[in-house]
């Protein structure tokens, strides 16, 4: 059996597969391995693959070591089924090129186009040629939310919420319709632009805000809540395959 481990900024994912099919995922914190070692004590992981956006934090290698447990951390040095592109691959966060691999499963020969939204959001683009073309990078619904507190004198701190408007009547209403209308307006421009610039692009949303985006655009789309821990187990097993 394969573990896939994805730990991001406020959460981490693990998600237990036997060759393509999900045994088992579960939640929890960024700095407790008591899931893992629950994961472990109950199902036979024979290999593991990290993608972390925290650097030299070992604990959850440790365990899995400790265990006679495979442990590889994703970075832009694994052996990959797509070739990337990019200026500075040792900066390319492994959740990246996880949910790219992913895409890549999903969608071979096409050009995928990725929005992970999370506490950052990231688009992240895969041609039709199999090669990973670049992507950007901007503040999440929630770090817009506090950017907006913590660096003004008086607006107070807002919260997401399904009913919004493009234009607000009071304080609390103007900033969530200019965060979440802004987020909205940002993301289907993207995609109208790309769309005109790649060949029948496929759209993937994945991440905590990704259910948000998705039923906000008219592009026909996937949601894919596991994206990431999905491609760290097909890494894992195109690395097996290949090895």
């Amino acid at each position: 059996m394969n573990l896939a481990i994805d730990i991001g900024n406020s959460s981490c994912k693990t998600g237990v597969y036997s060759a393509d099919k999900k045994e088992y995922i579960s939640s929890s914190g960024t700095d407790d391995t008591t899931e893992l070692e629950n994961i472990i004590s109950r199902f036979p992981v024979k290999r593991a693959m990290i993608s972390s956006v925290h650097k030299d934090d070992p604990r959850f290698v440790q365990v899995l070591v400790k265990a006679g447990i495979e442990a590889h951390l994703l970075s832009h040095n694994t052996p990959l089924p797509f070739y990337l592109r990019y200026d500075s691959p040792e900066t390319l966060g492994s959740d990246r090129i996880a949910a790219v691999a992913a895409a890549h499963n999903m969608f071979r020969g096409a050009n995928v186009l990725v929005i992970d939204a999370g506490t950052a959001v990231t688009i992240d683009l895969l041609g039709s040629d199999n090669v990973y073309l670049g992507g950007n990078i901007s503040p999440g619904l929630q770090m817009r939310f506090r950017s907006l507190h913590d660096y003004t004198a008086r607006l107070p701190l807002v919260s997401k919420s399904d009913s919004f408007g493009n234009l607000g009547l009071n304080t609390e209403e103007s900033i969530r319709s200019g965060v979440q209308s802004g987020l909205i307006f940002e993301i289907n421009d993207y995609i109208r632009t790309l769309k005109n610039d790649y060949k029948d692009l496929k759209i993937i949303f994945t991440g905590g805000d990704g259910e948000f985006l998705a039923a906000n655009t008219d592009s026909s789309h996937e949601l894919i809540p596991d994206l990431v821990i999905d491609g760290l187990n097909y890494i894992l097993n195109y690395n097996a395959q290949t090895s």
